[in-house]
């Protein structure tokens, strides 16, 4: 039994066989359009794996990719030329904790008088300086109703100008933790949108947040500095807890970060499995060797303690959350110190909100004052982060078939880490921007 065809086959047919009968060709799809070539001439490349810098080298770009990379030589026909030829060039870096939504005069009950709208547009706001500074990815640790995930969708559409941004959405944690909202009275009835509890309540809680987006699931293993109520030693979940945590978002593809001054906290959490401590602030010689152990990496964040103290008067900081500040920074590098020793793995993290965006390179100097070499500070912000995001096959190092993500600065970083305190250009996915560079104009090249 023969089917009729549908109406818009029988059209379709009919204009077909017009077309030939009055000799007319069907038209034909344009053929694709070579993506965009970019050369860039290199004076200096910094190569972060093994810390050699190249001299005169020349990088090929396609579209958003990068094809190839060696001795300078003839740019392709046609191809854009960007002479970096005074300039140090190195990837662009990452920043793995990071708060976009956040301001640093946003700290307790000011907080109550932002809005969700007004956040993020705050967000949007310092997106483009975090890019500007020269980090063309960062992991936001945590922000209220997915507005991080909005900025990542935002800027992946070319709508606003940032990183590629790997979001958590709200931050999970116990009823009256870190994560939870704790700044209203009891008749308000207010819950922070991630607060959870109970192997039931954080199981449902992970598929949650995954479900409206996130890309890496955030939890509060312990309290923090800038909470009410809350004790930065405590942990904050049972260890079933933890496990289910880690349990379900490793099942779900989605890697765990975990908010941890305390060491009993950050001991649990990295036995748990998760993939990163952030702030590890109190941690002791047990909380290392564990973390060692599971390969857990630190993402320490220690500049903030010096931007903070100096700056709370002229933020007001309430002083129920100076009280533990001052517990807790001011111990935070000599703590953080030992897990360096003991060869604990190391990705570069800034807590910025805590202290203005933009400036988040300063946070490479301490690490060097702490024992790192300039080098293997810069690798915490390039190959360290880019294994930690399990995005290594396309961010962290300059390499034939990964993102165009690459940054310039004047000097020599591997001498002095703080010239990645004054980038002068960025170019993310093979596009532009900011160029301060001297003779940096793309400019169309023939043969030569």
């Amino acid at each position: 039994m023969h089917r009729p065809l549908p109406a818009k086959r029988i059209c379709l047919a009919m204009l077909l066989c017009s077309s030939i009968l009055s000799g007319q060709a069907v038209p034909q799809s344009a053929a694709p359009q070579s993506p965009k070539r970019t050369v860039v001439r290199a004076g200096r490349l910094l190569d972060v794996k093994s810390g050699r810098m190249l001299n005169n080298q020349t990088i090929v770009i396609e579209g958003e990719k990068i094809v190839s990379i060696g001795p300078a030589g003839a740019a392709p026909q046609g191809a854009d030329v960007i002479d970096l030829s005074s300039a140090t060039v190195l990837p662009g870096l990452i920043d793995m904790h990071v708060h976009l939504t956040g301001e640093p005069q946003h700290v307790g009950y000011p907080a109550l008088g932002i809005s969700l709208p007004r956040a993020t547009l705050t967000g949007a706001k310092n997106a483009k300086l975090t890019l500007e500074a020269g980090f063309t990815t960062v992991r936001n640790a945590g922000a209220d109703a997915f507005s991080d995930v909005a900025l990542r969708d935002a800027i992946a559409d070319g709508d606003i100008v940032g990183p590629r941004i790997v979001a958590a959405g709200p931050g999970i944690g116990r009823t009256g933790g870190h994560c939870d909202e704790n700044l209203l009275p009891y008749d308000y009835h207010r819950s922070g949108e991630g607060a959870a509890d109970g192997v039931p309540g954080v199981q449902r809680k992970v598929r949650e947040v995954t479900k409206y987006g996130a890309d890496v699931v955030k939890i509060c293993a312990t309290g923090g500095v800038l909470s009410k109520g809350d004790n930065p030693n405590s942990s904050e979940f049972t260890q079933e807890e933890l496990r289910a945590i880690v349990a379900d978002a490793h099942r779900l593809g989605r890697k765990v970060m975990a908010h941890a001054h305390g060491a009993e906290g950050a001991r649990w959490a990295a036995e748990a499995g998760v993939d990163s401590i952030e702030h590890g602030h109190l941690i002791d010689d047990a909380a290392v060797a564990m973390m060692k152990q599971q390969g857990t990496y630190l993402v320490p964040t220690l500049y903030l303690g010096d931007w903070f103290i100096e700056n709370a008067e002229k933020n007001r900081v309430p002083e129920f959350l100076m009280a533990k500040a001052r517990a807790v920074l001011p111990a935070s590098r000599q703590n953080v110190a030992r897990a360096f020793r003991a060869g604990v793995k190391i990705a570069f993290g800034t807590d910025a909100a805590v202290y203005p965006h933009g400036l988040n390179a300063r946070e490479f100097a301490v690490y060097v004052k702490l024992g790192m070499s300039p080098i293997q500070a810069i690798q915490t912000a390039t190959v360290n982060a880019a294994d930690l995001l399990g995005w290594s096959e396309q961010v962290g190092t300059l390499e034939a078939g990964k993102w165009a993500d690459l940054i310039a600065v004047d000097g020599d970083p591997t001498r002095d880490v703080s010239v990645l305190e004054r980038v002068r250009f960025v170019m993310k996915g093979g596009k532009v921007y900011k160029n301060e560079a001297v003779a940096a104009t793309p400019r169309s090249q023939g043969s030569n």
